[in-house]
């Protein structure tokens, strides 16, 4: 079920093709820092940038609701004198502390579940989060990450649950449902000390229904690697996997109509560290889960938001939606707000995404229809109103952002 911010209404109003196309260009230096800033507006499929100056507003509220700030920060040091829009680089500079902060507080919940975790014998990983952005960036603060997300075998989830409560853990209200514990195969787990709140998402599913999910996922428990953090020795999610689990948060936030640049950019870095070899075993690998053609949206997403790379992965990327045209699957992937935008349906995306199987598709499909009437059952539909503290302002160079999830 999305939530839309509040500043989708104002985005929307505003048009802001001139600052998506901003967004985007610093995205592109990023991933290529030795291009200059305007070299990738010329093909870009939004509108080009004008003579108009660029709102440091809507290009902070683009990239906040994207989760891409640190990497226009970290781009536009490589951007020529006067491409940074006034008043910007006091926000992002704010928005990189606070993420820093963030962050370093989630790596030392990480460090606690951990140790208690081992102790009590449940095999687990740990999804996304700072853990994950340093194998792919090598930076633990590249986005914002305010709960520390851990998966667990199905068998295992009551036992990992109990392991969490005995250090101060407790299952947030709204996740004790049956949708949530069987549908979404999650709950939300919360310790507050006084001082701060910390928060765990403990999975044994890893898609929302509605989109294909992993056949396999205990597979992503035996295929684990390590990671050493202050000393301490941590699982994470192997280079597939994390590929993977990229495409599928992608897929996700198509399903659920919200910004996923930042996800975009997580399947550009994994798939960008892999060799011919390496990426015909990833498209194996994915067929093997169940999950070609969510791998192949999240490449296309990539491909269409940083430019084609000429890969055997971009290859194989062009026939997933190919009804839907290259300039509006941009606006999809970073401006989903945009009223002209054409949707598809969502059971045409899930068709494609169950590889055009009827039987698949229907077992899908069957799975969505029952996951929504438990959550008409069991869950009270609540009005998200934009509130006014939602609103950017680029004052002293901090804002509200949201966690990376």
């Amino acid at each position: 079920m999305a939530v839309q911010d509040g500043s989708y209404e104002r985005l929307r109003a505003a048009g802001c093709a001139d600052e998506v196309a901003y967004v985007q260009a610093c995205l592109r230096l990023f991933f290529a820092p030795r291009a200059n800033i305007t070299d990738g507006l010329a093909d870009l499929p939004a509108p080009r940038v004008t003579a108009a100056p660029i709102s440091a507003t809507n290009v902070a509220d683009i990239a906040r609701l994207n989760k891409v700030a640190v990497f226009l920060l970290k781009a536009l040091k490589h951007a020529p004198a006067g491409a940074v829009p006034g008043e910007l680089s006091g926000w992002l500079d704010g928005y990189r502390r606070r993420t820093m902060s963030m962050n370093a507080a989630c790596i030392g919940d990480s460090m606690a579940i951990d140790r208690a975790l081992r102790e009590s014998r449940v095999d687990f990983v740990f999804l996304k989060g700072p853990l994950q952005q340093h194998l792919l960036y090598g930076d633990h603060f590249m986005k914002p990450s305010g709960d520390v997300d851990i998966l667990v075998s199905p068998a295992r989830f009551g036992q990992a649950r109990e392991a969490l409560r005995a250090i101060g853990y407790e299952v947030a209200g709204k996740s004790r449902s049956v949708w949530w514990v069987r549908f979404l195969g999650e709950q939300h787990m919360v310790r507050d000390d006084g001082a701060r709140a910390s928060t765990v998402d403990l999975h044994h599913r890893l898609q929302q229904p509605g989109s294909p999910s992993p056949r396999d996922i205990d597979g992503f428990l035996r295929r684990k690697r390590e990671v050493e953090v202050a000393g301490a020795v941590m699982p994470v999610i192997s280079a597939a996997d994390t590929l993977l689990l990229s495409s599928i948060s992608v897929a996700k936030a198509f399903f659920n109509r919200e910004p996923c640049a930042g996800y975009v950019c997580d399947v550009r870095a994994s798939a960008g560290r892999l060799s011919e070899a390496e990426q015909q075993r990833v498209l194996d690998h994915a067929a093997g889960q169940g999950l070609a053609d969510t791998l192949l949206l999240g490449l296309r997403a990539a491909d269409v938001l940083l430019g084609a790379t000429s890969t055997l992965l971009s290859d194989h990327a062009t026939r997933i939606l190919a009804r839907i045209d290259n300039a509006d699957l941009f606006h999809m992937v970073m401006a989903p707000w945009l009223a002209s935008l054409r949707w598809p349906q969502r059971r045409h995306v899930l068709w494609e995404l169950c590889g055009r199987e009827p039987v698949r598709y229907l077992a899908e499909a069957g799975w969505a229809a029952s996951a929504d009437l438990s959550r008409r059952i069991f869950e009270r539909p609540a009005t998200v109103e934009p509130a006014r503290g939602e609103m950017i302002k680029i004052v002293g160079g901090a804002a509200n952002h949201a966690n990376e999830r």
